[in-house]
């Protein structure tokens, strides 16, 4: 290894370049910072390389391939259908992960963003090492972003290797396997199930809790578990996983479940059941930054850790592990550093699964609004009363809104059914800018849309709906 012999000077350094790294790097460049980021693996970070983007190529492959198999409602018949798993996968790693993550680089570079590449290590609160396989170089730096994510968790008895894979691993299988098992219910674990059992494999999910998707509202979530069971999936809730064990040709999952052992025979398993952040290889205590027994570090309302000019974003601070998450963060941080009073405030944080059908939701739901001694209504406008989604074949599902009793201010929704990833940034922007139903009401709702279906429900809070 050839090491540095002089220390370099940086200005704001970047550590990690997922989706709350370069967004700082890129927001700090903007508002006149000298930037570095370090990257240690690949530009994008977890979320468009193995996570969020990746997942969703999947999940829309398996819709297609589903819509192919099966279209006759709309008078649409097709013979011979067949799935070629190795185009799926070259589609979803050159025209879309490589596309974006290519595109972020070019990013980086077009805002004179320095790339290091090597794994950053503090030696102290203003020194940090690069290092690669072959070098290390000392840099000092004035302030510092930590945004190095988190990594999938190892559970006891299911080792990563071979057929016991993680999401990565689910993500980049060689072929659609006939029978798979997933540990863990949660978005990740319910997610690709629905991509693989679409993909066509025969799936069954293993969730210790007594619910999978828990955050998410009971009637919600029933939606998600009617579509499962129509395809074909099988949900175990309450189930302990004990081991797996590699056969000649697959692995055998042991688990508990209702007091008794049982088991089931699957070409892989994958395990998804939380992550772990990635703060246990930085030298952050040789930094002075404080950090929780779960290997969080603590921050305020900034971002600002322990040490004035370390910052630290994403899924590494207190909160939910989501990318939009991080790059919220990512500028308010570098946004700081810059000397500007802001302040991060997460009531408007959407949460989306995915799933099938999709579910949203952002604010405080009905029971979390009271707890905080909100006086609130509820209201809900079913999927079924809109134009658009029956002319899309896809009824299932429906809009709420949480609204205070005295006023009608918006304060929480959920959203399951056909784009409801997409329809939850209204909802947003009216928690966010304090609206009241009356203002989503009256604001024209171009015919026939989705979106007509927020304006539905809102007209519902009121006491005046037209279309239920």
């Amino acid at each position: 290894m050839v090491v540095g012999d002089f220390a370099l000077e940086l200005d704001t350094v970047v550590v990690g370049s997922g989706p709350g790294g370069y967004v700082a790097a890129i927001r700090a460049a903007q508002l006149g910072q000298k930037v570095a980021i370090v990257e240690r693996e690949y530009i994008g970070g977890v979320c468009l390389n193995v996570g969020c983007i990746p997942s969703k190529a999947l999940i829309s492959a398996g819709h297609r391939y589903q819509e192919a198999l099966d279209s006759s409602v709309f008078g649409v018949t097709t013979e011979n259908v067949t799935l070629d798993f190795t185009k799926t996968q070259e589609w979803k790693d050159n025209k879309v992960v490589n596309t974006l993550t290519s595109g972020i680089e070019m990013l980086l570079k077009k805002n004179k963003v320095e790339i290091l590449r090597g794994e950053a290590y503090f030696n102290n609160d203003h020194t940090m090492r690069v290092m690669t396989e072959m070098s290390a170089q000392t840099y000092t730096f004035k302030n510092a972003i930590i945004a190095t994510g988190s990594r999938p968790i190892e559970i006891k008895g299911f080792k990563f290797g071979g057929r016991v894979i993680d999401s990565t691993g689910g993500l980049n299988l060689k072929e659609v396997p006939k029978k798979l098992v997933v540990v863990g219910g949660g978005y990740i674990g319910s997610e690709l199930a629905g991509a693989y059992a679409n993909l066509g494999a025969e799936v069954t999910i293993l969730e210790g809790m007594n619910t999978i998707l828990g955050g998410f509202e009971k009637d919600v979530v029933k939606l998600v578990e009617k579509n499962f069971k129509a395809k074909g999936v099988k949900v175990v809730t309450s189930a302990m996983a004990k081991e797996a064990v590699e056969t000649d040709n697959g692995v055998t999952v042991k688990y508990e479940a209702n007091g008794k052992e049982e088991s089931i025979d699957a070409d892989y398993v994958m395990v998804t059941v939380g992550r772990r952040p990635n703060t246990d290889e930085l030298g952050l205590e040789a930094a002075g930054v404080n950090m929780t027994d779960r290997g969080l570090v603590e921050v305020d309302e900034q971002g600002r850790t322990s040490v004035d000019h370390i910052f630290a974003i994403g899924d590494i601070v207190p909160g939910p592990a989501l990318a939009h998450k991080a790059s919220y963060e990512a500028k308010v941080a570098a946004e700081a550093i810059s000397g500007k009073k802001v302040a991060v405030d997460y009531r408007a944080m959407p949460a989306v699964a995915f799933t099938d059908p999709e579910i949203a939701i952002v604010g405080l739901n009905e029971k979390e609004a009271k707890e905080k001694g909100l006086d609130v209504k509820a209201f809900k406008f079913p999927l079924a009363g809109n134009g658009r989604a029956l002319s899309l074949n896809a009824t299932e599902g429906f809009v709420r809104l949480v609204v205070t009793k005295e006023d009608n201010v918006i304060v929480g929704a959920q959203v399951a059914g056909v784009s409801a990833s997409d329809l939850i940034a209204e909802l947003g922007l009216a928690i966010e800018s304090g609206m009241n139903a009356e203002d989503i009401s009256l604001t024209i709702h171009a015919h026939p849309t989705l979106g007509e279906s927020v304006m539905d429900a809102a007209e519902a809070a009121l006491g005046m709906p037209i279309h239920m």
